[in-house]
């Protein structure tokens, strides 16, 4: 089997639609034979429907101490977005390698694909580990059985490096976050007779009022240490989109919205959903006193644990080494390193490509932050010889 250069590997990636929505087998499916091909030990764990897969791989002795690159299969949707050229082929242009995944994360995917089996070619005396996971995008869901999986596969790796675009910048901590699907039953009636009703829309604005109070004080609150490099300095909650009722002359039967919350590191995550799960209850209670019938169902969906920053540890050493990037960077959104952290792996992230393009039309990738990352991978690969 030939093998790719990391641009061809690219295409191939980029070429599989792996929406979140749709299965991502068809990606895994050439992926395997691919890595297979070169000598490379691949394993999957499977989604509980068999839809989806992550896959892992190991390059070099079986033995503990190496290194995971660690990325993700699936991509944002395209509909609805102005996109200039098929958005599953990679279009260069003016420096720029367009299309879905370029840059979220399908890049340093195929960059790692190539360091993987480049290290089994060169033979490295420290293992690399490939480890691809399923369903990032709705809610980081897929990795922590894969990460359980890869545990026991192979033998467990020191550090995990996760991709994610960071402008081949190492960044050492991230917020964590938490969410809720939110359903508020009411009561119809007449809203001449609004006391002897009780509207869905009316008691979620009294818990959504709740969250504007809870990013307030948090606002007001003197920042931590852990918290002060964060932008902004403190955990958000956030409601974006909401929907209910019937008529503006009838007391809302239902009420439906979502809650995200962004956790700096060092607060407990489980702590602030047990408030908001409090407040609920509490509001709940009240709307019972009127019409028994009535509640306020709420669905758990994600749970990211933030990265919490290793001054001196494993991943934060080699990923310096080989950039010589010595800055302390954090970002408020979450991904997979906090999942890799908690299942004690040293974690960093340091990818190629800007987050601001990730999940845009015409998502793009620069060919400089591409040639970054294949200079970070030629590194990676000496330093396991």
């Amino acid at each position: 089997m030939d093998e790719l250069t990391p641009r061809q590997i690219l295409e191939r990636l980029v070429g599989f639609p792996t929406v979140s929505v749709r299965s991502n087998l068809e990606l895994v499916d050439w992926l395997e034979a691919y890595l297979t091909g070169h000598g490379v030990t691949c394993r999957r764990h499977w989604s509980a429907d068999r839809q989806k897969a992550a896959l892992m791989a190991h390059a070099g002795p079986m033995l503990p101490g190496g290194v995971v690159l660690s990325g993700h299969s699936d991509v944002v949707p395209v509909e609805g977005q102005s996109w200039t050229g098929d958005p599953w082929v990679v279009r260069e242009r003016d420096g720029r390698l367009y299309g879905r995944g370029t840059c979220d994360m399908k890049g340093f995917v195929a960059l790692a694909v190539w360091a993987v089996v480049a290290a089994e070619r060169r033979g490295v005396r420290r293992p690399l580990q490939l480890a691809l996971s399923y369903d990032e995008e709705l809610g980081c869901v897929g990795a922590p059985p894969m990460i359980r999986t890869l545990k026991q596969v192979f033998p467990q790796a020191d550090l995990a490096v996760i991709g994610e675009p960071s402008g081949m910048k190492i960044i050492t901590g991230h917020k964590g976050g938490t969410g809720f699907h939110v359903h508020v039953k009411g009561f119809e009636v007449h809203s001449s007779l609004l006391p002897h009703g009780v509207s869905a829309v009316m008691q979620a604005a009294r818990l959504i009022q709740w969250v504007n109070d809870q990013n307030a004080r948090a606002r007001a609150t003197p920042p931590g240490p852990a918290a002060a490099g964060f932008d902004p300095p403190y955990t958000t909650q956030h409601v974006g989109m909401i929907q209910g009722g019937t008529a503006n002359n009838i007391t809302a039967a239902d009420c439906r919205f979502s809650i995200e919350m962004r956790v700096v590191p060092g607060e407990d995550i489980d702590a602030r959903a047990a408030a908001f799960v409090a407040e609920a209850a509490r509001i709940e209670a009240e709307m019972r006193a009127v019409r028994p019938e009535t509640g306020i169902t709420l669905t758990r969906f994600f749970d990211v644990p933030g990265l919490v920053p290793e001054p001196g540890g494993a991943a934060e050493a080699l990923v310096r080494r080989l950039t010589g990037d010595n800055a302390v960077g954090v970002v408020s959104y979450g991904t997979e390193a906090g999942q890799f952290q908690e299942q004690g792996y040293s974690a960093v992230i340091c990818g190629p490509g800007d987050i601001a393009q990730a999940h845009q039309p015409d998502e793009w990738l620069s060919l400089e932050q591409f040639a970054a990352g294949k200079i970070f991978m030629d590194r990676l690969l000496d330093d396991l010889q």
